[in-house]
């Protein structure tokens, strides 16, 4: 009997998380070890249980990728040592994804394996750009052609895509487009050919540039357009079938900070709307297990009058240590609850409890101020937090003479992380505490200028500050409600900005203003 685990070779699609299969999502959700790509979209990665390892054998940090011989050997020794293996491919493992090669690998080796289609950049990227790879009166075929190695531009093959009357579509060839559209029209095919490439496609950060085989070249060059990059020559690229549903956040870029709930749910509402978003969940929540000061106060929780929670993840410790402790919930019913934020509210509404105090700022000085109103003298108060919970709270209790008891139930700590030293440079960036703002530093993270800073609170905006961030904009709301409207309305106003730069007045410097 083999007693090797298994192998799935799984394709996840191009671009976007949400564009994999649902095969392969259930399968990520239940392995052991997780190998893929540098070009898949990391949300992919939170799908995988955490205790999963995380292996990427892509390029990264300036580095080359894993020769194939190498991934073929890790696959092969993470299976001997009885784990469930996904192997993450971006776009169809057989699409040039070299799977083949690895499943000959496995064959070899008597490893089990299974393959899941995944979507292929060859087809999605043009269709989600507007362009059909066939189009009845247009063309019947297309043919996918990989744009990287030597053999492919071969002056015989060439000769033979010239002569192709169905649609060419080139993958991996930016880097030759020049020499391939120069080869193409020295093979015979018609200068006047219509062309596109598309950059960066199926992701909110795609670029589209449109000509001619003669100039698409130099029109690619001008503009700029970076690599991965899908070309396609034929009569199909002079259509635009682009999407007509617009989303508030199209082609708006974000990068999500801190803890992986936080930036899972921020991910996902910022997804609805049209934005892309790359989650950088390096932040890893640490419960406190042996804690006994916690349990002593949970097994005496009749001496308490209040019960403090100042974010989701203190709510849901304190709840999992009433459950494992087997301890009941109808001991709370004499306790108000006083919290800071709408989603502890929900967390506490999640098991049927519901806040006695709220307050409108989602700060720990204005919880403070409030819990200090309402408690009356002689009410003992139990604060449950993280070790890095800030001291005004706990100061202006002290200052009001209350009694409390201020206990740490789990920490924040930087986790490993894939993307440490690189440069964000997407549209927005996205901070809720401070010390994630510390963590997001110290790990070697950089900040390009041309990405807008979004933050939650005057605290989180301080660290900032003492990094040297100047520009900042913080929440009307201290929570994901409010990172979301900021930057619909940063989005807006400079949609309002760009119309009003356009308008002849305004060119001509008239010195008129508009409403």
């Amino acid at each position: 009997m083999n007693k090797f685990g298994k192998v799935y070779i799984v394709g996840a699609g191009c671009g976007s998380y949400d564009l994999i299969t649902l095969r392969g999502k259930k399968l990520i959700e239940q392995c052991s070890v997780i190998v893929y790509d540098s070009l898949i979209d990391t949300a992919l990665l939170d799908y995988a249980p955490d205790n999963a390892e995380k292996i990427c054998v892509g390029k990264r940090a300036g580095r080359h990728s894993e020769a194939q011989e190498k991934i073929n050997n890790l696959l092969i020794e993470k299976a001997r040592e009885g784990n469930t293996v996904v192997r993450l491919k971006g776009g169809d493992p057989f699409v040039f994804g070299r799977g083949g090669e690895e499943i000959s690998a496995l064959q070899k080796n008597n490893i089990e394996y299974a393959v899941v289609p995944g979507i292929s950049s060859a087809i999605a990227v043009p269709e989600l750009a507007g362009i059909p790879v066939t189009h009845r009166g247009s063309s019947r075929s297309f043919h996918v052609i990989t744009g990287h190695t030597a053999d492919d531009m071969l002056p015989e093959n060439m000769s033979a895509y010239a002569s192709l009357d169905g649609t060419l579509v080139f993958l991996m060839g930016l880097k030759n487009l020049k020499q391939i559209a120069k080869i193409l029209i020295e093979k015979g095919k018609d200068e006047s050919t219509p062309a596109a490439v598309i950059s960066n496609g199926a992701t909110a950060a795609q670029r589209v540039v449109t000509g001619e085989l003669k100039d698409i070249a130099e029109i690619t060059k001008e503009q700029n357009l970076t690599a991965p990059a899908v070309i396609v020559i034929g009569e199909v690229a002079k259509f635009d079938f682009s999407q007509t549903i617009k989303m508030p956040l199209e082609n708006i870029t974000v990068v999500a900070t801190g803890t992986k709930r936080f930036v899972n749910e921020l991910l996902s509402r910022l997804n609805n709307l049209g934005a892309g978003v790359k989650n950088l969940d390096y932040l890893n929540v640490i419960e406190y297990c042996d804690n006994p000061s916690f349990d002593n106060a949970l097994m005496n929780l009749t001496d308490y009058s209040w019960i403090v929670l100042t974010s989701i993840n203190g709510a849901e410790i304190f709840f999992s240590r009433l459950n494992k402790l087997k301890i009941d919930v109808r001991k709370l019913a004499k306790i108000k609850f006083a919290v800071i934020g709408s989603g502890t509210s929900r967390a506490l509404e999640n098991h049927g409890i519901f806040a006695d105090l709220v307050p409108e700022s989602y700060t720990s000085e204005a919880l403070g101020n409030k819990l200090s109103e309402k408690a009356s003298e002689g009410e003992r108060i139990l604060i449950l937090r993280a070790r890095q919970g800030s001291k005004e709270l706990t100061e202006i209790l002290d200052r009001k003479n209350m009694s409390f008891d201020d206990i740490k139930t789990y920490d924040v700590q930087s986790a490993a992380s894939n993307f440490i030293g690189e440069e964000i440079n997407t549209d927005f960036i996205a901070f809720a505490s401070s010390s994630g703002v510390n963590a997001f530093f110290e790990s070697g993270y950089r900040i390009s200028a041309k990405t807008k800073i979004i933050c939650i609170g005057s605290v989180t905006a301080n660290a900032l500050r003492r990094r040297g961030i100047k520009n900042i904009r913080i929440c009307e709301t201290s929570n994901i409600e409010g990172i979301v409207d900021t930057i619909i309305r940063e989005v807006q106003n400079e949609e309002i900005q760009t119309i009003k730069s356009k308008r002849p007045d305004a060119q001509a410097g008239s010195g008129n203003t508009y409403n």
